[in-house]
């Protein structure tokens, strides 16, 4: 299952994303980044934690004015290929 770097403020996200059954980390900082598939940021500052520079080689989504169910639907969309 893939793994998702979810930014800590984004509760709602984890726990949908849980609920679907993939794994999912809190982003504290550049590092917890590392290995996942997927990154979830709030956009509230695109690179607060440096997660769009190389820490990670896979989609870094933007969740900002999406619902949980909405950045779900991105994260699927851009692992679908994964699956």
């Amino acid at each position: 299952m893939p793994k998702i770097g979810v930014e800590q403020s984004l509760t709602a996200v984890q726990q949908e994303l849980q609920s679907m059954g993939y794994d999912v980390v809190q982003l504290k900082q550049e590092q917890d980044a590392q290995g996942c598939d997927c990154c979830v940021i709030t956009g509230q500052d695109q690179n607060v934690m440096g997660v769009q520079d190389a820490a990670i080689k896979g989609s870094v989504i933007n969740a900002h004015g999406m619902s949980a169910q909405e950045v779900c639907q991105q994260v699927e969309q851009k692992l679908g290929h994964q699956q």
